[in-house]
C-alpha cells in the first residue's frame, strides 16, 4: 500500500483579490492546501486554526500591518513566513526579518521566483523519505515524458552570424517545460514556456501552447500575435485550472533586434559582450491568471558577442537567492565557446542528483565577428 503524501497547509494573507488568487494558484501547484485571509486578524486566526507550515504575508494590510501579524504569529507558530511588499527599501526589509520572517520578496514578483524561495525554505528541514512508487502513476509519467520530448524542436537553427542551442533534462516528476524555435525569412521565432503542474496534464497543456504559438507565426506584429494566442490559450487553461509562464521572442538576424514578451517567466537574461548581465523583467502575470490581460512587447539589440540566455525554474531552484542565480548564470554564459557548451554549463548549475524539477536552457548567441 502506498503511504499517503503528508498534507501541507499554507495561509495567504493578502488584501488584493487578484494577487491573493495568484498566490493561491502558485501554492496549490506546490501541493499546499491553501486558506485565504484578506486582512491581518483573520490571517492570524487562519494560521492558528490550520496549524499552517507556510504563510505568505503582505506588509500593507487594511487592519493591522504585516509586521504586527508576524509578531503575533511568532507567539504560537513556527511556520515559515514569507513577506511580500511593494516597499523595497532596506529598512523595511530588516524590520520584516527582525520580527521573525524567514524571507522577503518584492512586488511585482515572479511566480517562478516565489516557488523557488518556498522550496529553498523547506529544504532547510529534513527531507522526508520518498513514498513507495505507484506503478499506475509511473506509467502516466512515462507517457507524459514522451509528449514532453515531442515538443522540442527537431530542426536546427542555422542563422549566419548566430549560434543557437537548447538543452532539456527531465526529472521523474515530468513538468510542463518546453522550448520551441523555427527559422523565418528575417531570422527566427522562439518560445520558452512552462505549464504549471506535473504529469500528463501539464504535458498536454504545453502541447497546446506550442501549437497555438506556431499558429500565429505569420501575424506580423509580436504584440498582436501574442494577444491572439494568449486569448486562445487562456480558455484552455481556465478549464484545467492552470496557468502558463511564457517567454516569446522574434529575432531580426540582420540588425540583431530582438522583440520579446515575457508573461510571468522572468528567467531570461541579456548577457552583453561587455558589462553586467541584465535580467529581462516580466511584463505581467502568467497566461491564464487574469481575464483580458495584455502584455507589452519590449526590444533589445543583440550586438556582436552578446547572448540571450533563458532558463527554467529548475535552475533558479538550485540557488538560495536570485542574486546567486544571476551571478552563476552569467558565469556559465561566459564560460563556453559555443551555445551548446553554455547550455551544458547551465544544466550543471542544477545537478541531476538534487534537482526537483525539469531543467531547460536556451542560448542565442550573436557571434563576436558578426557585423551590422
Amino acid at each position: 500500500m502506498v503511504s499517503p503524501t503528508p498534507v501541507r497547509h499554507a495561509v495567504v494573507v493578502e488584501d488584493d483579490a487578484d494577487i491573493r488568487g495568484l498566490l493561491v494558484l502558485v501554492l496549490e501547484q506546490l501541493d499546499f492546501v491553501v486558506t485565504e485571509a484578506p486582512d491581518g486578524l483573520s490571517g492570524v486566526e487562519a494560521v492558528r486554526t490550520t496549524n499552517a507550515e507556510l504563510v505568505t504575508l503582505d506588509v500593507n494590510l487594511p487592519d493591522i500591518d504585516g509586521m504586527e501579524v508576524c509578531r503575533r504569529l511568532r507567539e504560537f507558530s513556527d511556520a515559515y513566513i514569507l513577506m511580500l511588499t511593494a516597499r523595497a527599501d532596506e529598512i523595511d526589509r530588516l524590520n520584516g526579518l527582525d520580527t521573525g520572517a524567514d524571507d522577503y520578496i518584492n512586488k511585482p514578483f515572479s511566480p517562478k521566483e516565489l516557488q523557488a524561495r518556498i522550496r529553498a525554505l523547506f529544504r532547510r528541514a529534513r527531507t522526508p523519505a520518498a513514498p513507495a512508487e505507484d506503478p499506475h502513476q509511473s506509467d502516466e509519467l512515462e507517457r507524459a515524458a514522451v509528449v514532453q520530448h515531442s515538443l522540442l524542436p527537431r530542426e536546427t537553427v542555422r542563422l549566419e552570424g548566430y549560434d543557437v542551442a537548447g538543452a532539456f533534462r527531465p526529472t521523474r516528476s515530468v513538468g510542463g517545460d518546453f522550448y520551441d524555435w523555427y527559422q523565418t525569412r528575417d531570422g527566427m521565432h522562439l518560445t520558452f514556456a512552462d505549464a504549471m503542474g506535473k504529469g500528463m496534464g501539464a504535458a498536454l497543456i504545453a502541447a497546446t501552447v506550442r501549437a497555438v504559438m506556431r499558429s500565429v507565426a505569420d501575424t506580423p506584429a509580436i504584440f498582436d500575435a501574442f494577444s491572439s494566442a494568449s486569448t486562445t490559450i487562456a480558455s484552455d487553461l481556465d478549464q484545467s485550472g492552470s496557468f502558463a509562464t511564457m517567454f516569446h521572442a522574434r529575432l531580426d538576424s540582420a540588425s540583431g533586434k530582438l522583440s520579446y514578451i515575457d508573461a510571468g517567466h522572468g528567467l531570461a537574461l541579456h548577457i552583453p559582450a561587455e558589462g553586467a548581465a541584465q535580467r529581462l523583467v516580466s511584463a505581467g502575470p502568467p497566461v491564464g491568471i487574469l481575464d483580458g490581460q495584455h502584455w507589452p512587447a519590449s526590444e533589445l539589440d543583440l550586438e556582436p558577442g552578446d547572448s540571450l540566455v533563458i532558463v527554467s525554474d529548475g535552475v533558479l531552484d538550485a540557488h538560495d537567492s536570485l542574486e546567486d542565480f544571476m551571478v552563476n548564470v552569467e558565469k556559465a554564459a561566459r564560460s563556453g565557446d559555443t551555445s551548446e557548451d553554455v547550455c551544458a554549463a547551465l544544466l550543471e548549475l542544477a545537478p541531476a542528483a538534487t534537482a526537483e524539477d525539469d531543467v531547460t536552457a536556451v542560448v542565442v548567441r550573436r557571434k563576436p565577428d558578426a557585423t551590422h
